[in-house]
């Protein structure tokens, strides 16, 4: 699949459609989900051009996927959730109902999350 230079992320990267900015650097953007799961909840994307964690770790130089997670070390930091703690997720394809085809972990917290996973598959 190659990359659609379209997607909202890629729009959001590009400065053509705002957003809550939480924590940016040269590697990633951190923004608040115009769709909250918890009360916190937070996307990480990396400044590049990457579908899924996959392509980002087959395709991104090591400087990029270093700052990236680090990037999001940082944003959880940032929104006071290290103590707390807090969950990420990265979904990727379609069974994982990836909505926006540009890499992005969500930042989940503020609150008891519950179990990751249904207990009928634990």
């Amino acid at each position: 699949m190659a990359y659609d230079q379209t997607n909202i992320f890629a729009k959001i990267l590009k400065g053509d459609i705002p957003c809550n900015k939480v924590y940016e650097d040269e590697f990633a953007l951190a923004f608040h989900d115009i769709n909250p799961q918890a009360p916190v909840h937070v996307l990480v994307i990396p400044k590049g051009d990457y579908i899924s964690m996959a392509d980002f770790t087959a395709k991104a130089p090591a400087d990029l996927i270093t700052g990236y997670m680090r990037a999001v070390g940082k944003t959880a930091e940032a929104l006071n959730l290290v103590d707390a703690g807090y969950r990420t997720l990265a979904n990727a394809g379609e069974n994982a109902h990836q909505e926006v085809p540009h890499l992005h972990i969500h930042i989940f917290g503020g609150k008891p999350l519950g179990p990751m996973l249904d207990a009928r598959f634990t």
